[in-house]
Protein backbone atom coordinates (compact mmCIF):
# COMPACT_ATOMS: atom_id res chain seq x y z
CA UNK A 1 0.00 0.00 0.00
CA UNK A 2 1.09 3.48 -0.01
CA UNK A 3 0.67 4.78 3.22
CA UNK A 4 3.52 8.17 3.64
CA UNK A 5 4.54 10.14 0.55
CA UNK A 6 7.27 13.37 -0.65
CA UNK A 7 6.53 15.89 -2.70
CA UNK A 8 9.93 18.48 -2.23
CA UNK A 9 9.97 20.45 -5.34
CA UNK A 10 9.19 23.70 -4.73
CA UNK A 11 5.79 25.36 -5.90
CA UNK A 12 7.16 27.21 -9.76
CA UNK A 13 8.63 23.81 -10.77
CA UNK A 14 5.61 21.71 -9.35
CA UNK A 15 2.94 24.15 -11.48
CA UNK A 16 5.46 23.78 -14.68
CA UNK A 17 5.33 19.74 -14.30
CA UNK A 18 1.84 19.45 -14.22
CA UNK A 19 0.64 22.74 -16.00
CA UNK A 20 -1.22 23.72 -13.01
CA UNK A 21 -1.70 26.52 -10.91
CA UNK A 22 -1.69 26.67 -7.32
CA UNK A 23 -4.43 27.95 -5.52
CA UNK A 24 -2.54 29.56 -2.63
CA UNK A 25 1.35 30.63 -2.17
CA UNK A 26 1.86 29.01 1.14
CA UNK A 27 3.01 25.63 -0.49
CA UNK A 28 5.72 24.48 0.67
CA UNK A 29 7.96 21.17 -0.05
CA UNK A 30 6.58 18.03 1.89
CA UNK A 31 9.04 15.70 3.39
CA UNK A 32 6.02 13.40 5.01
CA UNK A 33 2.40 13.40 3.59
CA UNK A 34 0.00 11.35 5.63
CA UNK A 35 -3.16 10.41 5.94
CA UNK A 36 -5.46 12.61 7.40
CA UNK A 37 -3.55 15.80 5.78
CA UNK A 38 -5.01 18.40 3.32
CA UNK A 39 -2.59 17.73 0.24
CA UNK A 40 -2.69 19.30 -3.45
CA UNK A 41 -4.03 16.95 -5.94
CA UNK A 42 -5.47 17.71 -9.43
CA UNK A 43 -8.90 16.92 -10.24
CA UNK A 44 -11.04 16.25 -13.20
CA UNK A 45 -13.28 18.81 -12.34
CA UNK A 46 -10.63 21.51 -12.28
CA UNK A 47 -7.70 19.88 -14.20
CA UNK A 48 -5.88 22.91 -14.66
CA UNK A 49 -5.66 23.97 -10.81
CA UNK A 50 -3.99 22.48 -7.27
CA UNK A 51 -6.75 21.84 -4.43
CA UNK A 52 -6.46 20.50 -1.27
CA UNK A 53 -8.12 17.48 -0.24
CA UNK A 54 -7.77 15.43 2.83
CA UNK A 55 -6.12 12.16 2.09
CA UNK A 56 -9.06 9.56 3.33
CA UNK A 57 -11.63 9.02 0.83
CA UNK A 58 -14.86 8.82 2.47
CA UNK A 59 -17.98 7.64 0.27
CA UNK A 60 -20.27 10.06 -0.73
CA UNK A 61 -22.88 8.05 0.55
CA UNK A 62 -20.97 7.14 4.49
CA UNK A 63 -23.03 7.63 7.51
CA UNK A 64 -20.05 9.88 8.80
CA UNK A 65 -17.00 11.27 7.51
CA UNK A 66 -14.89 8.26 9.96
CA UNK A 67 -12.74 6.05 8.91
CA UNK A 68 -11.68 7.51 5.42
CA UNK A 69 -9.58 4.85 2.97
CA UNK A 70 -6.42 5.88 2.13
CA UNK A 71 -6.14 3.22 -0.25
CA UNK A 72 -7.81 1.85 -3.48
CA UNK A 73 -7.19 -1.72 -4.87
CA UNK A 74 -6.68 -0.91 -8.97
CA UNK A 75 -8.22 -5.13 -9.12
CA UNK A 76 -11.81 -4.16 -8.04
CA UNK A 77 -12.31 -0.04 -8.12
CA UNK A 78 -14.51 -0.15 -10.76
CA UNK A 79 -16.42 -2.36 -8.69
CA UNK A 80 -16.06 -1.68 -5.02
CA UNK A 81 -19.21 0.15 -3.57
CA UNK A 82 -16.53 2.97 -1.96
CA UNK A 83 -14.94 3.75 -5.25
CA UNK A 84 -17.17 2.93 -8.07
CA UNK A 85 -18.82 6.35 -8.85
CA UNK A 86 -15.37 8.12 -7.80
CA UNK A 87 -14.07 5.32 -10.36
CA UNK A 88 -16.45 6.51 -13.01
CA UNK A 89 -16.90 10.65 -12.55
CA UNK A 90 -14.33 11.75 -10.05
CA UNK A 91 -10.66 11.41 -11.10
CA UNK A 92 -7.40 13.11 -9.58
CA UNK A 93 -3.92 13.10 -9.96
CA UNK A 94 -1.60 13.58 -6.91
CA UNK A 95 1.77 14.39 -7.45
CA UNK A 96 4.93 12.78 -5.48
CA UNK A 97 8.44 12.51 -5.97
CA UNK A 98 8.49 9.17 -3.40
CA UNK A 99 6.88 7.04 -0.99
CA UNK A 100 7.72 5.42 2.09
CA UNK A 101 7.17 1.37 2.64
CA UNK A 102 8.42 -0.46 5.99
CA UNK A 103 10.21 -3.93 5.79
CA UNK A 104 10.55 -5.78 9.10
CA UNK A 105 13.99 -6.02 10.49
CA UNK A 106 16.20 -9.05 11.86
CA UNK A 107 17.08 -7.08 14.79
CA UNK A 108 13.97 -5.68 15.68
CA UNK A 109 14.89 -2.35 16.06
CA UNK A 110 12.51 0.29 14.18
CA UNK A 111 9.23 1.42 14.91
CA UNK A 112 6.15 2.64 12.50
CA UNK A 113 4.27 1.34 9.79
CA UNK A 114 2.28 2.71 7.11
CA UNK A 115 -0.71 0.45 7.05
CA UNK A 116 -3.53 2.99 7.89
CA UNK A 117 -4.20 6.31 9.08
CA UNK A 118 -5.98 5.22 12.50
CA UNK A 119 -2.92 3.04 13.66
CA UNK A 120 0.56 5.12 12.20
CA UNK A 121 3.95 4.02 14.44
CA UNK A 122 2.67 1.76 16.64
CA UNK A 123 4.15 -1.56 15.65
CA UNK A 124 7.83 -2.78 16.30
CA UNK A 125 10.92 -4.21 14.25
CA UNK A 126 9.88 -1.95 11.05
CA UNK A 127 12.40 0.08 9.04
CA UNK A 128 11.22 2.76 6.60
CA UNK A 129 12.30 2.60 3.43
CA UNK A 130 11.87 5.63 0.55
CA UNK A 131 11.23 4.52 -2.81
CA UNK A 132 11.80 7.20 -6.00
CA UNK A 133 13.47 7.80 -9.34
CA UNK A 134 17.25 7.87 -9.82
CA UNK A 135 16.66 11.39 -11.41
CA UNK A 136 14.36 12.92 -8.37
CA UNK A 137 11.67 13.31 -11.23
CA UNK A 138 7.70 14.33 -9.56
CA UNK A 139 5.42 12.13 -10.90
CA UNK A 140 1.79 11.40 -10.55
CA UNK A 141 0.09 8.97 -8.71
CA UNK A 142 -3.50 7.70 -9.95
CA UNK A 143 -6.39 8.55 -8.02
CA UNK A 144 -10.03 9.03 -6.93
CA UNK A 145 -11.74 11.69 -5.25
CA UNK A 146 -14.99 12.15 -3.41
CA UNK A 147 -17.33 15.31 -2.37
CA UNK A 148 -19.23 13.76 1.22
CA UNK A 149 -21.93 16.01 3.16
CA UNK A 150 -23.28 15.60 6.43
CA UNK A 151 -27.36 15.06 6.41
CA UNK A 152 -28.60 18.11 9.16
CA UNK A 153 -31.94 18.65 9.85
CA UNK A 154 -32.82 22.49 10.06
CA UNK A 155 -35.55 24.08 12.27
CA UNK A 156 -36.52 27.17 12.71
CA UNK A 157 -36.36 29.70 10.02
CA UNK A 158 -33.70 27.77 8.13
CA UNK A 159 -36.56 25.45 7.14
CA UNK A 160 -38.08 28.19 5.58
CA UNK A 161 -35.43 28.77 3.06
CA UNK A 162 -32.18 30.94 3.60
CA UNK A 163 -30.55 28.46 6.16
CA UNK A 164 -27.07 27.23 6.59
CA UNK A 165 -25.61 25.12 4.33
CA UNK A 166 -26.70 21.45 4.90
CA UNK A 167 -22.51 20.50 5.12
CA UNK A 168 -22.01 23.10 7.75
CA UNK A 169 -20.10 26.11 8.15
CA UNK A 170 -16.94 24.57 6.29
CA UNK A 171 -18.95 23.21 3.40
CA UNK A 172 -18.96 19.69 1.90
CA UNK A 173 -15.74 17.59 2.95
CA UNK A 174 -13.60 16.65 -0.04
CA UNK A 175 -11.18 13.32 0.29
CA UNK A 176 -8.92 11.56 -1.75
CA UNK A 177 -7.59 8.08 -1.98
CA UNK A 178 -4.56 6.33 -4.08
CA UNK A 179 -4.82 3.41 -6.59
CA UNK A 180 -2.55 0.69 -5.69
CA UNK A 181 -1.18 -2.33 -7.89
CA UNK A 182 0.66 -5.61 -7.71
CA UNK A 183 4.32 -4.51 -6.81
CA UNK A 184 7.33 -4.31 -9.67
CA UNK A 185 10.62 -5.85 -9.09
CA UNK A 186 11.94 -3.34 -6.73
CA UNK A 187 8.78 -2.66 -4.50
CA UNK A 188 8.26 -6.61 -3.66
CA UNK A 189 11.48 -6.76 -2.00
CA UNK A 190 9.26 -3.82 0.32
CA UNK A 191 5.82 -4.88 0.24
CA UNK A 192 2.99 -6.68 -1.74
CA UNK A 193 1.13 -3.79 -3.14
CA UNK A 194 2.71 0.00 -4.73
CA UNK A 195 0.68 3.18 -5.86
CA UNK A 196 0.02 3.06 -9.31
CA UNK A 197 2.62 5.76 -11.20
CA UNK A 198 1.15 6.95 -14.36
CA UNK A 199 2.94 7.65 -17.32
CA UNK A 200 3.37 11.53 -18.10
CA UNK A 201 1.59 10.61 -21.64
CA UNK A 202 -1.12 8.78 -19.55
CA UNK A 203 -1.92 11.32 -16.74
CA UNK A 204 -4.41 13.42 -18.48
CA UNK A 205 -6.21 10.41 -20.40
CA UNK A 206 -6.69 9.01 -16.47
CA UNK A 207 -7.47 12.24 -15.24
CA UNK A 208 -10.49 12.52 -18.04
CA UNK A 209 -11.90 9.02 -17.55
CA UNK A 210 -10.91 8.19 -21.38
CA UNK A 211 -8.96 5.57 -20.54
CA UNK A 212 -9.44 3.17 -17.30
CA UNK A 213 -8.09 0.34 -15.97
CA UNK A 214 -5.23 -0.76 -18.48
CA UNK A 215 -3.36 2.31 -16.85
CA UNK A 216 -3.63 0.46 -13.86
CA UNK A 217 -0.31 -1.63 -14.24
CA UNK A 218 2.86 -1.59 -12.07
CA UNK A 219 5.17 0.97 -13.36
CA UNK A 220 8.24 -0.44 -14.42
CA UNK A 221 11.24 -0.47 -11.93
CA UNK A 222 13.53 0.71 -14.74
CA UNK A 223 15.25 3.99 -13.45
CA UNK A 224 13.45 3.88 -9.90
CA UNK A 225 15.27 3.01 -6.44
CA UNK A 226 14.85 2.50 -2.97
CA UNK A 227 16.82 2.95 0.13
CA UNK A 228 16.21 3.13 4.02
CA UNK A 229 15.62 5.95 5.60
CA UNK A 230 15.77 7.39 9.58
CA UNK A 231 12.34 5.76 11.86
CA UNK A 232 11.88 9.46 12.43
CA UNK A 233 9.48 9.24 9.37
CA UNK A 234 7.20 7.03 11.54
CA UNK A 235 5.94 10.08 13.10
CA UNK A 236 3.41 12.06 10.91
CA UNK A 237 4.22 15.24 12.86
CA UNK A 238 7.49 14.97 11.76
CA UNK A 239 8.10 16.71 8.40
CA UNK A 240 12.17 18.39 7.33
CA UNK A 241 14.52 17.18 4.37
CA UNK A 242 16.28 14.75 6.67
CA UNK A 243 13.71 12.11 6.39
CA UNK A 244 14.48 11.99 2.47
CA UNK A 245 18.33 11.32 3.83
CA UNK A 246 19.78 7.82 3.09
CA UNK A 247 20.80 5.94 6.46
CA UNK A 248 23.42 2.98 7.26
CA UNK A 249 21.42 0.02 8.18
CA UNK A 250 23.67 -2.86 9.94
Amino acid sequence: MCGRYTLTVDGDDLEARFDARLSDSGFEPRYNMAPGQELPVITNEEPEAFRRLEWGLVPSWADDDSGGLINARAESVDEKPSFREAYERRRCLVPADGFYEWVETEDGEGIGDSRSSSDRGSDGGKRPYRVTFEDDRVFAMAGLWERWESETTQTGLDAFGGGVDAAGEDGPLETFTIVTTEPNDLVADLHHRMAVILDPDDERRWLSGEAGRELLAPRSADGMTAYPVSTAVNDPATDEPSLVEPVETV
